[in-house]
């Protein structure tokens, strides 16, 4: 039984076991938008994808939209992360650095017990994410009739810990404490999230958007093991499932699919238009993986690739065969379309706008023909 059915079971929460029966095709965004107004973005992404849309990231709008300003901005309040000639780091050198290590864990602990003035610290900051503040300001307005999830997202924590560097250059990732600081304010950011976008009736879903677990396996990263990646998306996980909302991953390169099918996920977002077939190398994972309720969110609209040399008709064609193979590993088409997603298959925000609204019309009418096929 997957986390998310066990607390179902033990809540008894009817609003968990709607979740469960899976999206039946819903069409929902990665993320981000080429756009710089950021309520004209949601209305673009409320039009677009109705029953699931997305708060939008906004990346043309410079460095104020960097996943350090929307995600990891708690680490710059405390300290512990500077910025220097335009370049963020970890300064472990400093005199003061224990004081500020203890500052942050005050902070972080409050937050875990459910203290409201430190939680306050991890709500993505307007003029980080101005596209989630938009996105709730609409809810209010307008409400969120028709909606059936409403889905955020957060940056992974090997992506961050990657980029991320201290004062000697060496990858925070790799060095226990600043690890354990970035995933611990990446899973409070994410059930901030989690909790605010559930207000409205909806589940929420929240998204770690992590192109860094394709360094799993690669010379270049051998300390990399297993265990970091799935513990750190589990803790991740589990923050987001105590706002009784699910957690997906996103992985936009052909990786280990194991890594993601045997965590506590309940979504797993790819490429699926160039790396597809990738999955097929996971046979039982993938069967274990639908049978405890997971979902799969297939990034069959080209983003890479030119949108515009493909239609409905023949990205579900691609969609068909990429299902029929699956049905080969011994799970039934219909449970493989009731537990799926329609998505694009990367974020569009530095795309010309004009390839961006393709995507999301493809993405929109893709959802339509798996949904009446279901």
């Amino acid at each position: 039984m997957s986390p998310l059915a066990t607390l179902c079971h033990e809540k008894g929460d009817k609003l968990l076991e709607q979740r469960l029966k899976g999206p039946g095709g819903l069409a929902t965004g990665i993320g981000s938008l080429p756009f710089t107004d950021a309520h004209e973005s949601v209305r673009f992404v409320r039009k677009h994808l109705p029953q699931m849309p997305h708060w939008p990231q906004m990346p043309r709008l410079g460095r104020q939209e960097h996943f350090i300003s929307q995600c990891l901005k708690p680490l710059v309040d405390t300290g512990l992360i500077v910025e220097k000639n335009e370049k963020y780091f970890f300064d472990t050198s400093r005199a003061d650095w224990p004081d500020l290590l203890t500052g942050f864990y005050t902070i972080s602990l409050a937050a875990e017990a459910g203290d409201p003035d430190a939680l306050d610290h991890f709500v993505p900051p307007m003029e980080g994410a101005r596209g989630f503040h938009a996105l709730l300001e609409d809810l209010q307005a307008s409400g969120s009739h028709g909606i059936k999830y409403i889905k955020g997202q957060i940056a992974g924590p090997l992506t961050a810990g990657f980029q991320l560097k201290d004062e000697k250059g060496r990858y925070a990732y790799y060095q226990d404490v600043l690890r354990d600081v970035i995933v611990r304010t990446l899973a409070q950011v994410a059930q901030c999230q989690a909790a605010q976008l559930s207000q409205f009736g909806a589940p929420a879903v929240i998204f770690v958007d992590e192109p860094g677990v394709a360094a799993y396996g690669s010379a270049h990263y051998l300390p990399l093991s297993r265990e970091m990646i799935t513990g750190d998306l589990n803790v991740i996980s589990r923050a987001i499932h105590s706002e009784n909302a699910l957690a997906g991953v996103h992985a936009c390169e052909g990786v280990d699919w194991s890594l993601l099918f045997e965590s506590d996920l309940d979504i797993v977002s790819l490429d699926a238009y160039r790396y597809g077939n990738s999955l097929f190398y996971y046979p039982l994972q993938i069967k274990a993986f639908l049978e405890k309720g997971g979902v799969l969110a297939w990034g069959i609209v080209p983003t890479l690739d030119d949108p515009f040399s493909e239609d409905v008709d023949s990205l579900f064609t691609k969609l068909e065969r990429l299902i029929a193979r699956l049905v080969g590993c011994g799970v039934t088409r219909e449970k493989i379309l009731s537990q799926s997603m329609i998505t694009p298959a990367c974020g569009t925000g530095l795309l010309p706008e004009k390839q961006a609204k393709r995507i999301y019309e493809l993405t929109a009418g893709l959802s339509e023909k798996v949904i009446s096929n279901v």
